[in-house]
């Protein structure tokens, strides 16, 4: 590849922003969980309009949502590049899918924290 006829400037980030949306809808189309966890983060986001809490606070909670979807994404590229890698067993392969699924998790836990402390404590 020549990397200088690489796109440069606002066209790279056209291009870009361009290749996110089409995993996006990928990611929304294919992936359940994903699904789910975007449906749950417009609800929640949506709810945080309507509580007695601080910009930061809700900002704070905005945030764990991202972090939420991050850690999905992250953990559906692991599992995209570990199937087009092989599709035979492999202590690595299931290795790498249980610690992408342990970043999902470890996401949803310190969201719940957070938005316990914020609503709860």
């Amino acid at each position: 590849m020549n990397y200088q006829s690489k796109p440069t400037g606002l066209k790279r980030v056209y291009l870009a922003t361009g290749h996110s949306l089409r995993a996006l809808k990928w990611l929304i189309k294919n992936e359940a969980a994903f699904k789910q966890e975007t449906v749950l983060s417009v609800v929640l986001f949506i709810i945080t309009f309507f509580l007695n809490i601080s910009l930061t606070e809700q900002i704070s909670l905005w945030l764990t949502l991202i972090f939420v979807l991050f850690a999905e994404v992250v953990n559906t590229a692991i599992e995209a590049v570990v199937d087009r890698v092989g599709l035979e067993h492999h202590p690595l392969s299931g290795l790498a899918k249980d610690l992408g699924s342990l970043a999902v998790m470890l996401s949803l836990i310190a969201a719940m924290l957070i938005w316990l402390k914020i609503l709860v404590l």
